[in-house]
């Protein structure tokens, strides 16, 4: 049978969807990248937002308007908090919520009846990752979250913290390492919450991996701040560990992190950033930042510009506020009228481009180790990657044939596509 996979949201769901594909095909099924050539369809919804669950929906209808006559499964957290109005969708054959998502494989070949005959590991040509394009793997640890952030719905949608043994994380690294994978990306829910049901931590998972898994890069997704302990840094001193993290700021005004009841404070914050800053060289710290939370005063607006300004980010990722049913903050009185909150968010997306600039010019001059991801067909042939900081580089001349990772000094930044140029050393 041809399935083909679809995601909307976060890491975690494609980290998802990646265990599934290696499944379906272990069992004797075939990914395909067309979903009108699909006798199944698997997609993973998102309800992170309102707009998520716009965009879920208005997915779900696309799918079954361009195969009208596969079947179709809907995973993931918009079809966890809404499942009746999901299963209810035209073309919507099952409804799979998060708590049952561990068996979905099982439970889609028990539902259609479908073949089940075990299969030889596929080779590299015909692995998920590479067949869609994809040149680093993402490693969900551990699903749930114990916090309620006031504007966060996905804790609900996911449920309790659940890590997953430390025995199978590292065999599904090295999997992917056999398979030709060059990086993995940690991710889960609650990353740094990871082992709070099993007596371990989030430092001695790190330290598990680095000592038996041979993956040459390794990289951690968002990780809230709170949660690091006073030697974390330490680990980097190993260079598979990547030198970039995501900490997850939100405001930088106290009073706005107390309404949403983050669990850091900036003072907190800064104090993590310049730990990180001198522990590890040239680190690369990203961030989310949620702009127009009610009752965010002028006052405290200006004093997020201030904090942020003073960090420095080499990326952020800038969230207008909405109101997101079923959370605390959609009920707090002052919400921000919308012309304030367009207004704010074009002073931080204008300010974060500026980080973003200085933090890539800090680079040049410098040799790293590129992650190759795209080649181009031009005469001379570009080559696109990723550095360890996770800036993304252009890099030329290259040999069309070369694969995998390489070395490139950065000899500048081209402002207009917000990356960095260099030439590949032999």
């Amino acid at each position: 049978m041809k399935i083909n996979f679809q995601a909307l949201g976060c890491r975690l769901n494609e980290a998802e969807l990646e265990s599934w594909i290696s499944q379906f095909i272990s069992k004797g099924h075939q990914l395909t990248m067309d979903c009108r050539d699909a006798d199944l369809v698997v997609f993973n919804s998102c309800s992170v937002t309102a707009e998520a669950d716009r965009k879920s929906r208005k997915l779900i209808n696309r799918i079954h308007k361009s195969n009208p006559h596969s079947r179709l499964v809907v995973t993931g957290c918009y079809a966890s908090l809404q499942p009746q109005q999901v299963a209810s969708q035209l073309g919507v054959d099952l409804v799979v919520d998060n708590h049952n998502k561990e068996r979905l494989v099982d439970r889609v070949i028990e539902h259609f009846g479908l073949p089940s005959q075990l299969q030889d590991s596929p080779s590299m040509d015909e692995h998920s990752l590479f067949a869609r394009g994809r040149h680093r793997a993402f490693i969900k640890v551990q699903d749930g979250c114990r916090y309620r952030c006031t504007f966060c719905i996905v804790t609900v949608a996911r449920g309790e913290e659940r890590s997953r043994p430390v025995r199978d994380i590292i065999g599904e690294i090295n999997h992917y390492h056999q398979q030709g994978v060059q990086e993995i990306v940690i991710t889960g829910v609650h990353v740094g919450g990871y082992g709070s049901d099993l007596g371990t931590n989030l430092y001695q998972l790190l330290s598990e991996i680095l000592d038996k898994t041979r993956i040459p890069r390794i990289r951690l997704a968002s990780v809230e701040p709170w949660d690091l302990p006073d030697n974390f840094f330490t680990l980097f001193s190993d260079p598979r560990l990547m030198p970039h993290m995501h900490l997850p700021l939100q405001s930088g005004s106290d009073s706005v992190l107390r309404r949403m009841a983050r669990r850091c404070k900036t003072a907190q914050f800064a104090e993590l950033v310049d730990r990180a800053r001198h522990s590890v060289t040239d680190f690369n710290i990203t961030t989310d930042l949620i702009v127009g939370f009610p009752g965010e005063t002028e006052d405290d607006w200006m004093s997020t510009l201030r904090f942020v300004e003073s960090t420095g980010f080499g990326h952020m990722h800038i969230f207008t506020y909405s109101a997101r049913a079923g959370t605390k903050a959609a009920a707090m009185p002052d919400q921000v009228p919308a012309a304030v909150k367009k207004q704010r968010s074009q002073e931080m997306h204008a300010l974060a481009d500026h980080l973003k600039m200085t933090a890539m010019h800090s680079l040049v001059g410098a040799e790293v180790a590129v992650l190759s991801e795209s080649a181009d067909d031009a005469p001379l042939t570009r080559i696109s990657g990723y550095t360890p900081q996770y800036h993304r580089i252009v890099s030329t001349p290259f040999a069309p044939r070369q694969t995998g990772i390489y070395s490139a000094r950065i000899s500048g930044v081209d402002v207009d596509k917000k990356c960095l140029v260099g030439e590949t050393l032999a």
